[in-house]
């Protein structure tokens, strides 16, 4: 019997796929360019089945067969072949595009996309102040600049320290002075026109490093990040994990043994040792002087016996921390990185001693990838956002008032 998703036609557009044509399509998106044998394996399919889910969504030109690389079908190279197709499937070209957002307390750094969230183009640029409608006023103008050149945007996405409940509603930020819930995606809409739809920004990079980075084809993974604060996203079963009140992945106050207390009056939380803040402020104090990060580590690379110790007890806090995750989540794969991972290097003895003391035995030992992401890819991050907002059907328009 042909299921009701197979029976109807799917169009080029990607939001108006259901059922199975949408799965077929996102696992090419996601994994392309498969051949019909593997896809069909992967996705527990007979090749009839995938054939009759296929042969249609090549007709409406979303997939294709073969890559780019292998020219047109009908080309003198490439004839058009007799009995079932052999050629791998890939998505067809589009010219469809994402804006990627990434906000700090002063500035936007902004990407436009392609479906696979391949970074075309980037923009940076102040936040002029930090209330909302500072904020929803900058992006809508970046957004704008940037569709100038490249009119295919069909999405936005925004990422931001935080919690974001839903991919729609900032309930607090912190670093932005935000206490009250803000609907951010709401009101990026009415400013924009687009689809538009917010993340916290480490989820939002685990995203764009599960579906189309280093997590590619990972069940579960860990995207831990070092910076102004502690931050964690979680994959699992091959979801990212948002948690019921957006704060899925809230670690920067999880305690580890120390009786430091962070700035938040927690003692013994990660971030009172783990953090860029913490790390310079614990060097300035027993310096009696103010030190940047980047001095402080540099002060422990060159031997300074007081940087040292609080950059190896920072680094030491981090390999605890990063082993009672995997203890909890036992990932396939761990990734550090943030504007602070230069503390990996400065220590990198201090937090492997500690890893592997903390390690639950007789669990494998953690596969960690040490990466310093720029921050125009946190902006690719909310671009991917976006995208699986727009190949999942879950972009929720909402109308201007």
């Amino acid at each position: 019997m042909t299921s009701v998703a197979e029976q109807t036609p799917p169009s080029a557009d990607w939001s108006a796929l259901d059922g199975s044509h949408q799965r077929v399509a996102v696992e090419v998106l996601r994994f392309g360019p498969l051949p019909r044998a593997q896809l069909a394996r992967r996705l527990g399919l007979s090749p009839g089945s995938l054939t009759r889910l296929t042969r249609p969504l090549v007709d409406a030109g979303l997939l294709v067969e073969g890559g780019p690389e292998n020219g047109p079908k009908d080309s003198p190279e490439h004839p058009v072949r007799t009995g079932r197709p052999s050629l791998p499937l890939d998505v067809g070209p589009s010219d469809q595009r994402f804006v990627g957002v990434k906000i700090t307390g002063d500035t936007l750094f902004a990407v436009v996309t392609d479906l696979r969230a391949a970074v075309l183009a980037e923009h940076t640029r102040p936040l002029p102040g930090t209330d909302p409608a500072a904020v929803v006023g900058a992006v809508a103008d970046v957004t704008r600049l940037l569709q100038a050149d490249h009119p295919g945007v069909v999405g936005l996405g925004v990422g931001i320290g935080g919690f974001v409940i839903d991919r729609r509603d900032v309930a607090r930020a912190h670093f932005l002075g935000w206490h009250e819930l803000v609907p951010l995606a709401d009101l990026l809409h009415r400013a924009t026109g687009l689809p538009a739809v917010v993340d916290n920004d480490v989820r939002a990079l685990t995203a764009a490093e599960h579906w189309f980075g280093a997590g590619r084809g990972l069940q579960s993974l860990l995207v831990i990040t070092i910076g102004a604060g502690v931050g964690c996203g979680i994959v699992v079963h091959d979801l990212v994990v948002e948690g019921a009140h957006g704060g899925g992945g809230s670690i920067g106050h999880r305690p580890v043994v120390s009786s430091v207390v962070c700035e938040d009056g927690h003692r013994g939380c990660a971030q009172g040792l783990v953090s860029s803040r913490a790390v310079s402020g614990a060097v300035a104090q027993a310096l009696g002087r103010p030190v940047t990060y980047a001095e402080a580590l540099r002060l422990a690379v060159d031997g300074h016996g007081a940087a040292r110790r609080v950059v190896d007890e920072a680094a030491g806090a981090l390999g605890v921390l990063v082993a009672d995750i995997a203890n909890l989540i036992d990932p396939e794969l761990v990734i550090l990185t943030g504007d602070g991972i230069g503390l990996v290097e400065a220590a990198r003895p201090a937090l492997d001693a500690a890893l592997e003391e903390n390690r639950k035995a007789p669990l494998a030992p953690v596969r960690l990838d040490v990466r310093p992401f720029p921050f125009t890819e946190w902006a690719r991050g909310a671009a991917a956002v976006a995208v699986q907002e727009h190949v999942l059907g879950r972009a929720r328009a909402v109308t201007p008032a």
